[in-house]
């Protein structure tokens, strides 16, 4: 049996969005494979990423905690049409008519029927026959076609400048379902990719649904992503800030090179023009490298007494420097 998606992510059963989104993000960083080399962590992440796709959008929720497991199977449009079966006298049991498969409210401990305020012991069949009509009780649609589903991508920022084909391995009412999915060079958090066909299942001869995995970012420790730029720190030292140095900067794509003027201070951002993320359809972003002065964490003898010269020597004053003689933002 799967394990509970609020289990899984490990927050309360009346966890907001919010908090939903922030267990995710933090479960996702820690298990993603590319980062964690542990031989379990590939199976927590998928379980992971299955969990955040039901609990953030609010209309799956609503069905995964009524029904539990089985909350895919459920049409969208659901409570509509059982409200309507359920006026006309509910749903009731069929002597003589094989084996009952039930669904049962995940959490609930409500007994007694639809009609009670719980759905315990509702009958499968009962259920999808009351939508859709059944043998004696009405027209039978002879086809539906299946409801759209989404899933979360998590990419990291190198996947996502690279593009290409990935496997992913999803977790479904069947059991696991693996996919082979082409990612767009310079794909945007957000952005979503269609698998035509992939969806819930139709009724009758109704065509399945489509599957859409909505492109999430994951966090990096170098790169931030804005839109179509990048932005990385670029650490210098204060001779190369003082006296300026070409130096290499860490890209999506591998390590470039910059220039870095004489008299930059920290804060001063250098920019790689179209070194940001791809984009097929246009231009792409650029990168943008912020300077960042470090010092000796624990100077030798030697360094401290050229900086002990130069303190001596030097008449600049960094609190009353001018905007251009810090070498500030241009």
């Amino acid at each position: 049996m799967a394990r509970d998606f609020y289990e899984v992510l490990g927050v309360p059963r009346d966890a907001d969005q919010e908090e939903v989104q922030q267990a995710y993000r933090r479960l996702a960083r820690q298990n993603h494979p590319d980062v964690n080399k542990d031989p379990g962590a590939e199976g927590r992440f998928k379980e992971i990423n299955e969990a955040y796709s039901a609990l953030s959008d609010p209309e799956l929720r609503k069905r995964y905690d009524r029904f539990g497991e089985d909350f895919r199977r459920v049409p969208e449009d659901w409570e509509e049409r059982v409200g309507a079966g359920a006026g006309a006298g509910g749903f009731r049991g069929r002597a003589g008519r094989g084996p009952r498969t039930t669904w049962t409210a995940a959490g609930s401990d409500v007994g007694g029927g639809f009609g009670g305020g719980g759905f315990e012991g509702i009958d499968i069949e009962d259920l999808l026959g009351g939508m859709f009509g059944s043998r004696g009780r009405g027209p039978r649609v002879a086809r539906a076609a299946g409801a759209d589903q989404e899933a979360e991508l998590p990419l990291t920022v190198e996947e996502a400048y690279r593009g290409g084909r990935k496997e992913i391995t999803l977790n479904g009412p069947d059991g696991p379902r693996s996919y082979t999915v082409t990612i767009p060079p310079g794909v945007n958090d957000g952005r979503r990719i269609r698998l035509a066909g992939e969806g819930g299942r139709g009724f009758g001869d109704g065509p399945a649904g489509d599957l859409y995995l909505v492109v999430r970012l994951l966090p990096h420790p170098l790169f931030r992503v804005q839109g179509r730029n990048i932005h990385v720190d670029l650490k210098l030292a204060p001779w190369e800030a003082a006296l300026g140095a070409t130096v290499p900067v860490p890209t999506p794509g591998g390590e470039n090179q910059v220039t870095v003027p004489p008299g930059s201070s920290s804060g001063r951002r250098l920019r790689l023009r179209g070194q940001g993320m791809p984009d097929p359809a246009g231009h792409p972003g650029d990168l943008f490298a912020e300077i960042k002065i470090m010092v000796p964490p624990r100077p030798s003898d030697r360094e401290r007494e050229l900086f002990s010269e130069l303190a001596a020597a030097s008449t600049f004053d960094p609190r009353r420097a001018t905007t251009d003689d810090r070498g500030g933002r241009r």
